[in-house]
């Protein structure tokens, strides 16, 4: 598989940097936001995203919360029809009132957003926001990000890789080009 880096880390530190003063715009009271991430790329920058805002809010105290949410492998192999959701014991978070910022890597086509946009509403958000640091541009469910770091349409074939310690030892959005024969079908 051919692997090209699109972004190091030095230029997504100021997309992310970015990307949270787009969420600033949209929450602009942060003692009402709970931040949640999608594991597993989305867990630790949601963390990037957080740190920002409490600097940019003079300490403002954000609550954080994961979610745990299955269907593609990071090679984009289907690995679950359903989009799986599974919660972590005694989390059952109440969410009456509060702003949501969700978190994710890559928005692809729109599964696990729509999931855990489900999961949030039923535990009573009053509003949702997205951000995503990659937007494909190819949901196939009628969902887009409210703040998204890149754009990048690319092929069918490709495969956009985010990197995220700690997950990765380096910050990076990397393209890799899956073989013909591997490709499945949705």
């Amino acid at each position: 598989m051919e692997e090209q880096v699109l972004y190091r880390a030095d230029e997504l530190d100021e997309v992310v940097a970015r990307m949270a003063r787009e969420v600033q715009a949209l929450v602009p009271d942060p003692a009402r936001l709970t931040v949640v991430g999608i594991l597993r790329r989305g867990a630790p920058l949601a963390d990037r995203l957080c740190a920002h805002l409490h600097e940019a809010s003079r300490g403002a105290r954000i609550a954080r919360l994961d979610l745990d949410i299955k269907r593609y492998g990071d090679d984009l192999t289907l690995l679950h029809p359903e989009t799986r959701l599974r919660e972590s014991a005694g989390q059952a978070p109440d969410l009456a009132g509060r702003t949501v910022l969700l978190v994710d890597d890559v928005l692809y086509e729109g599964h696990s957003l729509l999931r855990a946009l489900r999961w949030l509403a039923e535990r009573g958000a009053a509003e949702i926001r997205t951000a995503v640091l990659v937007d494909r541009r190819c949901a196939r469910l009628p969902l887009k990000a409210d703040v998204a770091g890149v754009i990048l349409e690319v092929a069918p074939l490709q495969i956009v890789d985010v990197h995220v310690p700690p997950y990765e030892p380096q910050f990076g959005i990397h393209i890799k080009r899956r073989e013909r024969e591997h490709v499945q079908e949705s």
